[in-house]
């Protein structure tokens, strides 16, 4: 018989060990089996990486630790809901109305002439300034401005709003939505 033990040999040694260290850690049998359970995977899927003539025991000793706080950083984003109890409290805020009104302002933009589109979407929607819609357009200043508000007229005369708060209220509704 071989007098040096094998790596697996002394792995296996120290399973007793390990499941000591891992109930000490989860406080829970089941728990602590599946912990030493990973950390005999981990360890035999990289055995390759250990060097022979260091700590085996600290070397199986870590990966069980590393292990063990993946796991537990792993459940606090997690909701334990056995019985579906927590999943029964959960609701979402209706879509549909919000899509229909996305879908008529994506018609109605279609509807403007593309000058009047581009400068309402990079003001309105983009976010940039005047200055920036005009340069990148390449045209003067007060062209975008008149663009966009001709754009918006004509966008409040497509969609039937009386004036910027019906289309607006379209904004909120969106808000709430999201939320």
């Amino acid at each position: 018989m071989n007098a040096v033990p094998s790596w697996r040999d002394e792995v296996v040694g120290l399973i007793p060990a390990l499941r000591a260290f891992a109930w000490s850690l989860s406080h829970n049998g089941s728990d602590a089996d599946d912990l030493v359970q990973d950390t005999l995977i981990k360890a035999w899927t990289n055995r390759d990486k250990f060097e022979p003539g260091t700590n085996l025991r600290a070397w199986l000793f870590t990966i069980l630790r590393n292990t063990y706080y993946t796991s537990v950083l792993r459940r606090r984003r997690e909701v334990r809901d056995e019985t579906g109890e927590y999943a029964e409290t959960l609701t979402s805020a209706p879509t549909q109305e919000w899509t229909v009104a996305m879908r008529a302002l994506q018609t109605a933009l279609q509807q403007l002439p593309a000058e009047h589109r581009e400068a309402l979407i990079l003001v309105g929607a983009a976010g940039l300034s005047y200055e920036e819609a005009a340069e990148i357009c390449g045209c003067a200043l007060g062209t975008i401005k008149s663009r966009l508000n001709r754009a918006r007229a004509r966008l409040l005369k497509i969609m039937d709003a009386e004036d910027a708060t019906d289309v607006m209220a379209l904004e909120a509704m969106a808000a709430v939505g999201s939320a």
